[in-house]
């Protein structure tokens, strides 16, 4: 395999097999590109053999199949997202190189001078000078676009962001309501992930591509679905700007982007991802690593790691860690291994009628709590990890702990576009009314799931029930009506306490209880193994053939009566 470096974290090759991927994992290519269609010739591995390769080696694929000599718009617009999306450094291929070299250059931005990019391409050892005229026309494109009016907005009834659980879910319920609503879904990735499911992709129980489906696959019949990513909002003017520069005008706005899971914010954690022992079920590619690690690991150290709330899901770190114990109490490793729990926050869980089940499984598994112990380095190499630790006068000290399993929960934030927006509050999450999902300032913009202020937990089984309440209320601002929808706060956590037993946790605004099933069926406050086939059988069929396709099963949004809020007379 000889690879040729085309920019900083970019390089492109002929054709791959599988053992190129692994020397390429251990020269520290992090994704990779197929530009090759399959069945081009008979001797090159199909694109699911590379993908099954590359997910074994915890790597990221984009397969974006070219024919020689034609390379559409549509092929140069999904090298650029993959390139923005998959972790750098990235290995991009066809059966030469050439037509990954040829993407490469034509999704560079329009200002990158013709001459630079062909200079160097031929420096990288390709022959692109066939494509000037391609790309001097692009820059001529750009140039004279800067000085002619801004042709007028494409409009849409409703205008969704994110193609995510809570965006798909709301545009599937809006279009079981109203068949035949213009609504575009702006989303530039090509996959979707059961984000839930990486749980059990990092104990053995599901693979990683269990997990995934094609976006194409699950996009609801009848959405303009814009493969692009948001730059800006315009709310004075009813529209938002595209990455390529395209504005798109709507009467409503539902934003639910999801948010960021912000790896750069510890030094040193980014880059030791993937190696040294270093994991997280909070990335798909890393998911299978984590289960790796847990079924080598057979003495040593175990750090598991909670960030300041907010989080997506925040029992999913202590579920990694349960999973792992129960594990290793069944191969018998559990007394020689020292597994610690460092959590930022002074509780366990934010609900207390939960904890004691959870404690129980502390003592069981010989867990050592560190309260208010923040994760904020990480030196890979060298197997250490640093924590701000509080001490009992309220001052900080920085403790180095090392270590052979590293479990991660990173820290999150709302997206840099959202954060950066009229539509952002104080704390960078957009703000909304916490019952109807209304924005608290724009009256024709609605927010849920990851990205939204609502103070509830921020799981999938959030985005279920809210994506029903805001497809109503959507509805009744569109016919000019108040919004009458009621969210309560509910969200689920199903705690893996052991492999075949979850603490199944439901809770809205304030903790109040919120349990589906009667306590009969089963008590959440108590592991059970009905929740845990719940969990491992139900759910994925909830969300893949219910949620996605508008189906609202034990969902139905509360509507609130428009006498409901005159008091009685008498």
């Amino acid at each position: 395999m000889q690879t040729r470096n085309l920019a900083e974290k970019l390089s492109v090759s002929s054709q791959l097999t599988p053992p190129d991927l692994t020397a390429a994992a251990h020269q520290g290519i992090r994704s990779i590109i197929n530009n090759r269609p399959d069945a081009e010739a008979s001797d090159q591995p199909t694109s699911a053999e590379i993908e099954a390769a590359t997910t074994a080696l915890g790597l990221g694929y984009r397969h974006i199949p070219v024919v020689p000599g034609q390379i559409h718009d549509e092929d140069i617009a999904n090298f650029s997202v993959a390139l923005a999306e998959l972790e750098a450094p990235v290995l991009a291929f066809c059966r030469t190189g050439t037509r990954s070299a040829s993407l490469w250059a034509l999704s560079a931005p329009a200002e990158v001078a013709s001459s630079d990019l062909l200079a160097a391409a031929r420096a990288a050892g390709y022959d692109l000078d066939a494509l000037k005229p391609r790309l001097d026309t692009r820059r001529q494109a750009a140039t004279h676009s800067a000085g002619r009016p801004r042709a007028a907005a494409q409009r849409h009834d409703v205008v969704i962001i994110g193609g995510g659980a809570a965006g798909l879910a709301t545009a599937a319920s809006l279009l079981r309501r109203r068949p035949g609503l213009d609504i575009a879904v702006i989303e530039p990735a090509d996959r979707h992930f059961y984000q839930p499911g990486w749980t059990l992709v990092g104990c053995g129980v599901f693979s990683a591509n269990d997990t995934m489906r094609p976006m194409a696959s699950i996009m609801p019949k009848g959405v303009r679905w814009q493969r692009s990513a948001v730059e800006a909002f315009e709310p004075e003017h009813d529209r938002i700007v595209l990455a390529d520069g395209t504005r798109l005008a709507y009467r409503v706005l539902v934003a639910a982007p999801g948010l960021k899971l912000n790896w750069g914010a510890i030094p040193g954690l980014e880059e030791a991802l993937g190696k040294n022992g270093v994991t997280s079920n909070y990335r798909f590619d890393l998911a299978p690593y984590t289960w790796e690690l847990v079924q080598k690991l057979g003495r040593g150290t175990a750090l598991f790691t909670q960030p300041p709330l907010p989080i997506k899901c925040a029992g999913a770190p202590q579920k990694a860690m349960y999973l792992s114990c129960d594990h290793w109490r069944r191969a018998d490793r559990i007394g020689d291994i020292d597994v610690e729990f460092h959590i930022a926050g002074d509780v366990l869980f934010g609900v207390k009628e939960y904890v004691p089940a959870l404690m129980h499984y502390i003592e069981r598994y010989g867990i050592d709590l560190k309260f208010e112990s923040n994760l904020v380095g990480v030196n890979g190499p060298a197997r250490e990890a640093t924590f701000a630790m509080k001490r009992p006068n309220g001052s900080l000290q920085e403790v180095t702990r090392r270590f052979d399993l590293l479990h991660v929960c990173p820290p999150q934030t709302a997206p840099d576009f959202v954060r950066s927006s009229p539509l952002a509050g104080d704390a960078g999450w957009i703000e909304v009314d916490h019952q109807t999902l209304r924005h608290t300032r724009l009256e024709n913009v609605f927010s849920l799931g990851d990205v939204c202020s609502a103070p509830n937990t921020k799981t999938a089984a959030a985005a279920r029930r809210q994506a029903p309440i805001v497809a109503e209320n959507v509805l009744a601002v569109l016919a000019s009506n108040e919004p009458r929808a009621i969210y309560d706060g509910y969200g689920s956590c199903p705690l893996t306490v052991e492999r075949g037993r979850i603490v199944l946790a439901e809770f809205g605004y304030g903790g109040k209880l919120l349990p589906t099933f009667p306590k009969w069926v089963i008590d959440g406050t108590r592991p059970s193994r009905l929740a845990w086939l719940l969990k491992e059988r139900i759910l994925p069929l909830v969300y893949w053939q219910g949620m996605l396709k508008g189906r609202e099963w034990l969902a139905a949004p509360h509507i609130n009566s428009p006498m409901s809020d005159t008091p009685e007379l008498g």
